[in-house]
C-alpha cells in the first residue's frame, strides 16, 4: 500500500492507450502536488508498455482481471491510502486548477461524501457532457438525468448551471470521494461491473447522512463512451439491470413495491419502442436485464439488509425530482433541466 497522502487521482484503464497518449501528461502536470496513479484492468493492448516507457515514475497498479469499473476500482483503491480519491476516466481532459475547487469544497464541509466538477464534451467544449453535465438527479421512479442533460438532449453551457449545488449523484467519469465513507459502505458494488455504480454509491452515502455536490468552479472535458459505446446493447443491459437493483437496494421500504412495478412497466414501454424502431438488440437487452434482476433479487435484498445494519444508515429518498422525467420529456416535451417544475 502506498503511504498516506491527502489525495490520489486514480485513473482506471482498460485498453485505453490512445486516451493515455492524449490526456495523461496533462493530468499529471495539472494535478501537482497530488499523486496520479493508473490502475490497469488487465488490458490486452500495449497500455502497460506505453506507461512503462513514457511514464516510468508513474505509480502503476495492475489488476489481475477486468472486473469492470466497480470491481476494478475496488481492487485498486485497497492499495491506496489517501484521504480523498479522485476517480478519473482515462478519456478525460483536465486543465490548470481543476482539482483545488473540489478539494476546497470537500474540506469546507465534512458532511459532503462526494462531489464532481462540471463535465463538458471534449469533442464540443461548449456543450455539457452526457455522463454528468453539472450534477445528477433521479426522478420519482429513479430514472437518472443531469443538470444540462435530459435523456439524449444535451444543453449548451452558457453558465446557467454554474452554482455550487447539492445534487443526488456525481458522475463516475470524475468523482471525488471521501475515502473513509467509501470504505465504510464497502466501496462500489462490484456486481454492477459498469454503469450506475456511482449513483448507487451516492445514494448509499446519502442514506448514511452525507451530501453529494457539484462544483462548477472546476470543469473537465469528457470524451464519453470510451469503454462501452452508447449504442452498445451490453450498456443497455447494464443500465436497466443496475438501475432496478439500485432502486431495490437503496430506496426506503415505503412506496418501493409500487415504484418497482412502475419501473418494470416503463422499461417494457422502452423495450417496445426499441422493437418497433428496428433496434431489437436493445429490446432483448431490456428483457435480459429484467430476468437478471429477478434472479439476483435474493442477493440484492441481502445487501439491503446488511446496509441497514450499519450505524446511522437509514434509506432516504430526498433531493430528487418529485415527478416522472419520462412523462416530462416524452409527453410534455421538456428538453432542458431548467424547464422542469421543481
Amino acid at each position: 500500500m502506498y503511504m498516506q497522502q491527502k489525495l490520489a487521482v486514480v485513473i482506471l484503464n482498460y485498453n485505453g492507450k490512445t486516451f493515455l497518449e492524449k490526456f495523461l501528461a496533462d493530468v499529471i502536470s495539472f494535478s501537482s502536488p497530488y499523486h496520479v496513479i493508473v490502475a490497469d484492468n488487465a488490458s490486452t493492448d500495449d497500455s502497460i508498455s506505453f506507461l512503462r516507457t513514457n511514464f516510468p515514475q508513474l505509480k502503476l497498479i495492475q489488476n489481475s482481471s477486468n472486473a469492470g469499473y466497480a470491481g476494478g476500482y475496488n481492487e485498486a483503491l485497497k492499495q491506496i491510502n489517501a484521504d480523498y480519491y479522485v476517480l478519473l476516466n482515462n478519456d478525460v481532459e483536465v486543465k490548470a486548477n481543476w482539482l483545488q475547487p473540489l478539494v476546497e469544497l470537500m474540506e469546507s464541509d465534512k458532511t459532503i461524501g462526494a462531489c464532481q466538477p462540471k463535465l463538458l464534451d471534449q469533442k464540443n467544449k461548449t456543450l455539457f457532457e452526457y455522463a454528468g453535465a453539472s450534477g445528477g438527479y433521479i426522478d420519482k421512479y429513479a430514472y437518472p438525468f443531469c443538470r444540462g442533460r435530459l435523456f439524449d438532449s444535451v444543453e449548451e453551457d452558457n453558465g446557467q448551471y454554474n452554482d455550487i449545488k447539492e445534487v443526488f449523484w456525481a458522475s463516475g467519469a470524475c468523482l471525488m470521494v471521501r475515502s473513509t465513507i467509501f470504505w465504510q459502505l464497502g466501496g462500489f458494488d462490484s456486481d454492477y461491473f459498469a454503469h450506475m455504480e456511482e449513483i448507487d454509491l451516492c445514494w448509499r452515502m446519502q442514506n448514511l447522512g452525507y451530501k453529494i455536490f457539484v462544483n462548477p468552479n472546476s470543469s473537465v472535458y469528457h470524451v464519453g463512451g470510451g469503454t462501452l459505446q452508447k449504442q452498445n446493447a451490453r450498456k443497455t443491459f447494464l443500465n436497466f439491470r443496475n438501475s432496478l437493483i439500485t432502486l431495490t437496494k437503496d430506496h426506503p421500504s415505503k412506496g418501493l413495491l409500487f415504484k418497482l412495478w412502475m419501473r418494470l412497466n416503463l422499461d417494457g414501454i422502452a423495450g417496445a419502442k426499441f422493437f418497433f424502431t428496428l433496434q431489437p438488440q436493445h429490446c432483448f437487452a431490456i428483457l435480459r436485464a429484467h430476468y437478471a434482476f429477478y434472479f439476483s433479487l435474493g442477493k440484492t435484498l441481502k445487501k439491503r439488509k446488511q446496509l441497514k445494519a450499519l450505524s446511522g444508515y437509514e434509506p432516504q429518498f430526498k433531493n430528487t425530482y418529485a415527478k416522472s422525467i419520462v412523462y416530462a420529456y416524452f409527453v410534455k416535451g421538456l428538453k432542458k433541466y431548467s424547464d422542469l417544475e421543481r
